[in-house]
């Protein structure tokens, strides 16, 4: 994955996963999931005053105050555990259906995964998946990263195996970091390296995706 999608040190993620004897341990981060309960000296008040046998308007008011307040507060935190929730499901299937990279580190693991496809795992609507995808940042032992970076499309080699874009981008990544760069490979010659690995694909979807990583054309990567 490439160095950009990786967060800066002041950015906090969402979610830590770790390997342990060869299992995926996942864990939100308390940071941003802080434990939450209803103040006990709100709860006392309004014990308090509904005690009283002839409560007077003042303490009607109070006791309707403090209910409110209550009420409040027991909504939020039942929202926040919702929201939690839904952070923790989504991640199991993200974990589960990745998990060879999760694994291993190993890049070339990362199978294509759409939005639809962990929304329906998890029965979810696309969008809910679509904003926990490019908000929320989980921290693995090969770096922190955006789960955006981790759904692609796919594309099929000549043998008919479905394998993930981002496949094809390290490929394309390796191949001009390798580069001589006096002779810097064209996007001709680069559909030729993928080719030569049974990936069949046209020179202006090589541009593309040489663009999308942020490469410059062959010209402007010559050194002399």
């Amino acid at each position: 994955l490439k160095e950009t999608n990786r967060i800066v040190q002041h950015v906090v993620p969402d979610f830590l996963v770790s390997v342990e004897d060869d299992e995926l341990r996942l864990q939100l981060n308390q940071r941003n999931a802080p434990e939450l309960r209803v103040s006990k000296q709100y709860r006392e008040m309004l014990e308090t005053y509904a005690k009283s046998k002839e409560p007077k308007k003042k303490e009607k008011d109070a006791i309707m105050f403090v209910k409110q307040k209550i009420d409040g507060a027991k909504w939020f935190i039942d929202a926040i555990k919702q929201r939690q929730q839904t952070l923790t499901l989504t991640m199991n299937a993200i974990l589960e259906y990745q998990q060879e990279y999760f694994l291993t580190g190993d890049e070339t693991k990362i199978r294509p995964m759409i939005l639809k496809v962990i929304a329906e795992i998890v029965n979810m609507d696309i969008s809910t998946i679509s904003r926990v995808a490019n908000s929320k940042y989980v921290q693995c032992p090969y770096g922190t990263f955006l789960l955006k970076t981790f759904f692609s499309e796919s594309l099929s080699t000549d043998s008919g195996e479905e394998v993930s874009t981002r496949e094809v981008k390290k490929i394309l990544q390796d191949s001009i970091d390798a580069e001589n760069k006096r002779k810097p490979l064209t996007d001709d010659k680069l559909a030729q390296v993928l080719k030569d690995k049974g990936y069949n694909i046209a020179r202006r979807t090589v541009a593309k995706y040489r663009e999308q990583l942020g490469i410059p054309v062959a010209r402007l990567r010559k050194e002399l």
